[in-house]
Order: structure tokens, then sequence, then C-alpha cells
């Protein structure tokens, strides 16, 4: 059984958030075309990706979320170490 792609709309909220000298991408996106709860994910410099696991009813309660969880937890908690080459 073939599974038809659904088209996503993102939130003007949507873009790169930096804190602490930290820049990660911030997703908020729901399905194009209905009124389903916004879903958050965060995609640090290799591509990593946090998302929060329950949906948002607007853009601003899912960036709310964001900067509780950046208080709480610092951006470390959404960024894998750099990696570091030793010779």
């Amino acid at each position: 059984m073939k599974t038809k792609e659904r088209e996503l709309e993102c939130s003007p909220l949507s873009g790169h958030f930096t804190r602490d000298g930290v820049t990660v991408e911030v997703k908020i996106y729901r399905f194009a075309g209905t009124d389903d709860p916004w879903q958050l994910e965060v995609l640090d410099h290799e591509g990593s990706s946090t998302a929060w696991d329950d949906p948002f009813p607007t853009p601003q309660d899912a960036i709310d979320a964001l900067n509780k969880a950046v208080e709480e937890e610092g951006m470390a908690a959404f960024v894998v170490p750099l990696r570091s080459t030793i010779h």
C-alpha cells in the first residue's frame, strides 16, 4: 500500500535560533490546509533532531516551550558536541 505524501505548512516563527553563541534551526510545522496542532523540532549543526512528543495549539506556544527548555536545560541539550580530530 502506497502512502500519499502530504505537504507541510511552516510557521513564520520557524528559522534560526541563537542563544549563548549556539545556533540551531527551529522548525514549527503542521499539515498544510488543516487546523492540526503544530509540531516543534530543533536541528543542530549536524542535522541531529530534537522533537517534542506533544503538539502545540499555536506556533507561539511552541516557541514558548523552546524558550522554557533552553532556560531549564541550556542550548547544550539540543546540540551534538563538535567532533575533534586528534592527529
